[in-house]
């Protein structure tokens, strides 16, 4: 398990002694700057300008995963190298003294990958705001480097951001972020076709993510799923049929919950989970070394997650809801009847097999389990959905990550986007990667 420690108590405790002993805490000369509210600050920070990059430019579900790993696997080699090793590195192998500022290798090794990947995202869609987010990046910066003494401690924290940012781009060139598209159009029964609203197809803005050399996990197909159930199989009637009367626009027989809850959870994984880290880190006291650690475990795992989940789409082409129901006929199954009229309550532009939200989810939810356990100490905790109109409130608190795991297996077939064994099958999906991340990553020294 990778508990936290408890470091407020820890604090505590030390204190007592040093002060028993007649000994100034300062004499013990510990890192500059401990606690993570600087880490937390640029994991917001990240969210919301990776966010705010247009989907086609790399701010689609799977791009933002993967971003959103580049940062935090930059900061958590910023923060590791300085001081004692406790931890492996993730790339960084360099080291600097227990006295070099954290939160300005944090602030320096957020900025640069961030500052990198908006600089450098291509304009395959309209960017006015591009100038706009490196303004606001360099705004941000600089308030961080001016909250903290200007001094050799300062100077040695900056060294250690730009090389763990530097780093990590380096290492991500060449990784295949923008390559071709991996989907060929297949017409026949069980493959999956874009919806083409007014006669243009909706397509995937990031269908190169299942092909991009991932951080954690051997090669992208590493967990390939289980394949969908046959055509002709009861199981495959049964999931049919189920979306079929649960999934549809209007007049299914979902209750106004289940769409308010379908709707709700249109929202993006990195933002929600994101920030139900950072409020567990600051409830926690988890310090600026273990919070570091548990971002760049959650966003790599997901950005490993989302590339695995994008292979498999891809690899398997499995047809949506919409594209099954009303060519049931076409399925030889005589247990599935055709609906020319049915629509679904939410829509995609990529393959259906995995659920690519569970594969998400289950990934930032394993980690968020490895550090705080499924039931967190301090009661329960918020996530807010950045869906615009959920028809309900945006911000929803759950007791355990067990809840929200089981409500999304559901939400995705009441929004009529997945069957229910490709919901089951991204959280496995998720969990995999998340694990294997855990046992072969961010290990302790020795270890």
């Amino acid at each position: 398990m990778l508990r936290s420690r408890s470091v407020a108590v820890i604090t505590v405790a030390v204190g007592a002694l040093l002060g028993a002993l007649g000994v100034s805490s300062a004499t013990a000369a510990p890192p500059v700057g401990t606690d993570a509210s600087e880490v937390t600050h640029w994991n917001q920070v990240a969210a919301t300008t990776l966010g705010a990059v247009p989907g086609p430019n790399g701010g689609a579900p799977p791009a933002f995963s993967i971003n959103m790993g580049m940062v935090q696997g930059a900061v958590y080699d910023a923060v590791n190298a300085i001081g004692p090793k406790e931890h492996r590195p993730y790339l960084l192998d360099t080291r600097t003294g227990a006295r070099a500022s954290i939160d300005a290798a944090v602030a320096t090794a957020a900025y640069d990958v961030l500052a990198g990947l908006v600089t450098t995202a291509p304009e395959r869609a309209p960017f006015p705001g591009r100038a706009g987010l490196l303004s606001a990046l360099a705004t941000a910066y600089a308030a961080s480097l001016d909250a903290i003494d200007d001094s050799s401690f300062r100077r040695q924290g900056i060294t250690v951001g730009h090389a763990a940012a530097r780093a990590m781009l380096e290492a991500r060139e060449g990784d295949g972020r923008f390559g071709p598209s991996a989907w060929v159009s297949d017409p026949a029964p069980g493959h999956w076709q874009p919806l083409a609203p007014g006669g243009v197809p909706a397509l995937d803005p990031t269908p190169w993510a299942g092909n991009v050399r991932p951080f954690l996990i051997q090669s992208s197909s590493q967990f390939r799923s289980a394949p969908p159930p046959a055509l002709d199989s009861a199981q495959w009637a049964a999931e049919f049929n189920e979306v079929k009367a649960l999934g549809r626009a209007t007049g299914s027989t979902r209750t106004e919950e289940q769409t308010y809850r379908a709707k709700w959870w249109q929202s993006a994984p990195v933002h929600s989970w994101n920030e139900v880290a950072r409020q567990l880190i600051a409830r926690t006291g988890l310090d600026a070394a273990d919070s570091a650690r548990l971002l760049a475990l959650q966003s790599l795992s997901g950005a490993d997650a989302a590339i695995n989940c994008w292979n498999d789409k891809y690899h398997f082409d499995f047809w949506r809801p919409w594209n099954a129901i009303p060519r049931a006929l076409a399925d030889d199954n005589p247990d599935t009847e055709p609906d020319g009229d049915w629509t679904a309550l939410i829509t995609a532009p990529y393959p259906e097999w995995t659920s690519g939200h569970n594969c998400l989810d289950a990934a930032h939810i394993t980690v968020l389990r490895m550090f705080f356990g499924d039931d967190p100490v301090g009661g329960p905790f918020e996530v807010t959905s950045t869906f615009a109109n959920p028809g309900g409130p945006a911000v929803r608190t759950f007791d355990t990550f067990s809840q929200p795991l089981s409500e999304l297996i559901e939400a995705r077939i009441w929004a009529g986007l997945h069957y229910r064994s490709g919901d089951v099958a991204g959280q496995l999906l998720g969990r995999n990667v998340a694990n294997y991340g855990a046992a072969n990553y961010f290990q302790p020294v020795g270890t």
